[in-house]
Parts: C-alpha cells; sequence; structure tokens
C-alpha cells in the first residue's frame, strides 16, 4: 500500500525550506542601493529623460531616490533643464497627446492626471492645444456607441445613466456628453 505525502512536504522539499529560500530572496531584494555621486545621478537622470518624456517632478522623485540632497537635486534640474533634456511644454504635449490617443481619455481625466505632474497651467493650455476638437467629439462618439452596444436594458432612463457615468469616468464634459448621447440615440 502506497504511504500518502505528509503535508508538510512539496514534491519532496520542505515546505518549510521552500518558505525559507523565498524570504531569502526578499531580503536580497530590498536591500538598499547605495547612494550615487552628483555626477553618476546626473548622467543616469539624463539617460532616463531620454529614454521618454519626463516631468521635472519625476526626474526630481528620482534623483532622490538616488540619494542626492535637495540643493543637489536642483542644481541637477537646472542641468538637466539647460541641457534640453526636460521640457515641460514639451512633456505636457506629450502627455496629452498619449492619454487621449492612446487611452482615449477626455480634458477632465488628462487635466487631473497631469496635475500629478505639477505642471504648470501655460503648459497644460499648451498640451491641451494637441486634441483636434472633432477628433475629440469622434473619440466621445466612439465610447459612447461602444458602451451603448455593451447595455442590455431597453429603459432609456437607464441607458442615460450608464452612458453618463461611463464617460464622466473617462474625463468627458457634461454637455459634450449629452450630446454624444442623444447623437446616439437617435441613430438607434
Amino acid at each position: 500500500m502506497k504511504r500518502a505525502q505528509p503535508q508538510g512536504e512539496l514534491n519532496g522539499v520542505c515546505f518549510f525550506q521552500s518558505l525559507i529560500f523565498g524570504m531569502m530572496y526578499y531580503e536580497r531584494q530590498k536591500k538598499p542601493k547605495p547612494p550615487l555621486d552628483y555626477k553618476s545621478a546626473l548622467q543616469k537622470a539624463a539617460d532616463y529623460c531620454a529614454y521618454q518624456e519626463r516631468s521635472q517632478q519625476q526626474v526630481r522623485d528620482k534623483l532622490y531616490d538616488y540619494g542626492l540632497h535637495h540643493d543637489e537635486v536642483e542644481e541637477a534640474i537646472s542641468e538637466l533643464i539647460t541641457q534640453g533634456f526636460i521640457n515641460e511644454e514639451r512633456f505636457a504635449r506629450a502627455y496629452v497627446r498619449g492619454k487621449f490617443r492612446m487611452r482615449g481619455w477626455g480634458r477632465n481625466k488628462i487635466r487631473q492626471g497631469i496635475r500629478q505632474h505639477k505642471i504648470s497651467d501655460y503648459c497644460l493650455r499648451k498640451g491641451f492645444e494637441e486634441i483636434n476638437p472633432e477628433a475629440y467629439y469622434e473619440k466621445l462618439l466612439e465610447h459612447t456607441e461602444k458602451k451603448y452596444r455593451s447595455i442590455s436594458t431597453n429603459s432609456e432612463y437607464i441607458i442615460k445613466g450608464k452612458l453618463t457615468q461611463h464617460l464622466m469616468g473617462k474625463g468627458f464634459e457634461g454637455d459634450l456628453i449629452r450630446e454624444a448621447i442623444e447623437e446616439v440615440l437617435s441613430r438607434s
């Protein structure tokens, strides 16, 4: 008769051994990295900015992660701006363009997201210039039609409520949402 495998074993390896090895791996992963000197941190920050557009706040956070102090961080930010690695207006334009085209976000959600990067209102306005009003309304209609097809009720009141809630979550403005809903409902 075959003996049942004890519960403490897993494929011949003791459960506690695997637990200990897992804990050792976790401990190795969370060791703090030694702080970088100013020159190395500046080079890493330049590489970080060269990969994609970054806001000053993202770079500032990264420099603090590298172990630099406040004065060094501000000096490095100034150097990166001078060298053209950081440009807030360019970042705002890229952010708005990407969130609108790739994620399909509306202006409100984009504004909320870009505020986390501490971007000025001037740069935000410049960023919103990237959105063509006709393309914006077309994207809104696209979202409205897609959501409308997924709703399985006949009550116009419930349909309007669900569409409004969905489109508000996407960051579109209330007046445009009402127009889009009326247009989609009139087509069907």
